[in-house]
């Protein structure tokens, strides 16, 4: 009442004026509709003078006459967040959804549609893991972000070396190079710099990680053809003082101390991370090749943050990783064969990055934003060195204008990617990507049911020329518990010698030494297009059940993949590797189910994915030609099973990979994955975590020989299923 009271003052001394007739407002909880009492409706302060009014105990409430320039009102309530709605011309009764403050802690903004709309409003399906997955994953598995992404049943973490641990992403049964990986919204994981490195990414200092599916390279450029993944760092959310250490060792010899620390002061903020991995080379399969790779590796990443006003905000971040990797013949690693197999990767990567915006209006914000980075890497494989360093640049602006119901973006990027050799054993070239785009981005919100998103990019590239990328979007909520998201877009991908990391045929190597460089004349970039259909059901009920249900649908077509062959040309290690233009298209097509169950203290999750990826035959010199792609599990089942109550967490993880051929339509073992975590925390400051990965010791060694040929000159089978069989890892976590 007391509330009301002060409400009713505040709305007595607004000042009416002409313009448009009375409006009756209805403002009710999102949640359970009921009305919402109290709650202040006002015009935008920039527009004097303001109007306003407060609503009764139905939740309703009449507004004076509105100025002709009002488009959005702002709706504010003790308890709830507050919201800006569009008003609806023409429309006489409104009726706004307030989140209460309670459910703004669980609500997900997305930040790499460039919106930064909430999760739900997006026509656009994206799935998000949040901050609570995050802050599990810092325990369970601290040194990398690849185990928790693979927990989703459409991505695929395949290992792409059997003796060094390097592992890339499929999605929708597509090739590595297919899905774009960012950073804080930066593409800056691809050619030289790509292989390496992006899934060592520790989670303990991010906030999330945004999966895009399908093709969506109208938001950033070329490459996202099979999804897009966003992984955004932390910011500094409190005066108080957060710090985070934690310290990690596995039953592989690897050890793992990473520190975490944020704080706001007032006008500015600060987030620094601060990790070191050690891991001894093991050889758990007694062959005498390294399953687990030896690693060291340090990262470094500190982020400052400016408001110096409530419309403008900047923030600049530094990120150093220096990673030195071993494998190969373990005895060749120990000294004692000093001529056997080795593969040794020392690298270095500096990136600094910026992101400052400024709202000019209440309805305008005007971003820039960027990144600079080198990459250093030298690798020595069957003892000839590769040695190079590539400079990335990525430089965006962008005016984002809500007008109405429409979000318009319209910017412009530029993305650079220079390589330069040093002297080494290898036959590659420099050469520098200059790649100018500019888009513009469409979401209109039409009505109560229906929500468009409408893009279109042109990019101009300096080697491969010009591409053309439209896209649209279409969200439909015939009733509340129900979405259905329709997608279409087209995408491109052009050459490069340092992305293809699943060869184009059986015992054609990618290793450095044995590739060609690319015949510009010759070899175009690959075209595609993929469509996506998402019908999804979410409803809470009274008792504190929640139920979540999502299917999907999709298809993609890639036009005249670029593949590695054998070239005519030869060196003492075997043919030379060549990239060309296969006489075949691809194309995926697929389902992929969800469903999540939470009840009180128990959460359950079923995810099934169901992929058919082949080689297009019509298209290619033989008609019956049905080639599967190796290496891309036509069916992927995971579910998860967790319990937590005040000082305790259990959880049980289980995934079956089945139906995967190899090359040539060579069918290998299916097989399933169990792991299974504990956890004591204390006081919200300590965690012990023991956790299981591989508990049944599923090993590709199992079922054939991985490794083959001499200790000098060995050969390796393709990597399918795991090779290091089962992880058994303890974790002490503490956080102030």
């Amino acid at each position: 009442m007391k509330n009301l009271f002060f409400s009713t003052l505040l709305t007595l001394a607004i000042v009416p004026v002409f313009g448009q007739s009375n409006r009756v407002i209805r403002v009710e909880d999102s949640a359970t509709h009921e009305p919402v009492i109290g709650a202040t409706i006002r015009t935008p302060s920039a527009i004097k003078p303001v109007v306003g009014a407060v609503t009764d105990t139905k939740g309703i409430a009449t507004m004076p006459t509105l100025p002709a320039n009002v488009t959005t009102l702002t709706v504010s309530a003790v308890g709830y967040e507050t919201e800006s709605f569009p008003l609806t011309i023409g429309s006489d009764t409104l009726v706004f959804q307030l989140h209460s403050q309670d459910q703004s802690l669980d609500e997900v903004t997305v930040t790499s549609t460039r919106t930064n709309s909430r999760i739900e409003d997006l026509p656009i399906k994206v799935e998000v893991l949040g901050q609570e997955d995050m802050n599990e994953e810092s325990a369970v598995v601290p040194g990398n972000v690849s185990s928790i992404l693979g927990d989703i049943s459409i991505i695929h973490v395949q290992r792409t070396s059997a003796v060094n641990g390097n592992q890339a992403i499929r999605m929708q049964g597509l090739d590595p190079k297919y899905t774009q990986i960012l950073r804080d919204g930066l593409p800056l994981y691809e050619g030289f710099s790509g292989n390496l490195g992006v899934l060592q990414i520790p989670p303990l200092d991010l906030k999330q990680i945004e999966v895009v599916k399908g093709s969506v390279s109208t938001l950033y450029g070329g490459g996202a053809i099979g999804g897009m993944i966003n992984i955004v760092s932390k910011s500094p959310t409190s005066e108080t003082p957060e710090f985070t250490a934690l310290l990690n060792h596995s039953n592989l010899k690897e050890t793992n101390l990473n520190a975490y620390y944020s704080q706001r002061y007032g006008k500015i903020g600060l987030t620094l991370f601060s990790g070191y991995t050690y891991q001894k080379a093991v050889d758990v399969t007694g062959d005498g090749f390294t399953d687990s790779p030896g690693i060291k590796q340090f990262n470094f990443h500190p982020r400052f943050f400016w408001n110096p006003t409530d419309h403008t905000k900047l923030d600049i971040g530094y990120a150093f990783t220096s990673e030195n990797r071993e494998g190969g013949y373990l005895p060749a690693l120990e000294g004692t064969t000093p001529t056997a197999y080795k593969n040794i990767t020392d690298l270095q990567r500096h990136t600094v990055d910026f992101n400052a915006s400024h709202n000019t209006s209440e309805t305008n914000a005007v971003t820039f934003k960027g990144a600079f980075s080198t990459f250093h890497r030298q690798n020595t494989d069957y003892q000839k060195l590769s040695d190079g360093r590539q400079s990335s640049v990525y430089l965006e602006a962008n005016d984002l204008v809500h007008f109405g119901k429409q979000q318009l973006i319209v910017g412009a990027n530029l993305t650079v990617e220079a390589f330069r050799k040093n002297p080494d054993s290898t036959r590659l070239v420099d050469y520098t990507y200059n790649t100018i785009g500019t888009f513009v981005q469409d979401d209109w919100q039409v009505g109560g049911k229906v929500a468009v998103q409408a893009g279109l990019r042109f990019d101009h590239h300096n080697t491969f020329g010009n591409f053309l990328l439209p896209r649209l979007s279409v969200k439909i909520k015939p009733s509340d518990p129900w979405t259905v998201r329709l997608s279409v877009g087209t995408g491109y991908k052009t050459p490069n010698l340092f992305v293809n990391q699943t060869p184009g045929a059986l015992n054609v190597s990618l290793i450095f030494p044995r590739l060609l460089p690319i015949d510009v004349a010759t070899v175009k970039a690959e075209r595609s297009v993929g469509t996506n259909i998402d019908v999804a059901y979410s409803k809470t009920f009274a008792s504190g059940f929640s139920v979540q249900v999502d299917q999907a649908f999709y298809y993609t077509r890639v036009n005249s993949p670029v593949v590695s062959a054998f070239a005519s040309l030869s060196s003492n290690l075997g043919a030379y590797t060549q990239l060309i233009n296969a006489p075949y298209n691809l194309f995926s097509l697929g389902t992929d189910t969800y469903v999540r169950l939470e009840y009180k203290a128990y959460e359950l999750y079923f995810g099934y994915n169901h992929t058919l990826a082949r080689r297009d035959g019509p298209s290619s010199p033989d008609p019956s030609d049905n080639t599967y792609l190796p290496l891309a599990p036509q069916d992927k089942f995971s579910t998860t099973l967790a319990w937590e109550n005040e000082h305790f967490r259990f959880g049980i993880e289980s995934s079956y990979v089945g139906t995967q051929y190899l090359y040539n339509n060579q069918k290998v073992a299916n097989y399933w994955f169990f792991a299974g975590a504990a956890e004591y925390h204390y006081n919200d400051h300590w965690r012990l975590v023991l956790n299981g990965e591989n508990i049944f010791n599923i090993k590709q060694a199992n079922y054939e020989t991985v490794v083959t040929g001499s200790i000098s000159q060995p050969s390796f089978r393709p990597i399918w299923a795991p090779l290091e069989g089962r992880i058994v890892n303890v974790a002490l976590k503490y956080t102030l």
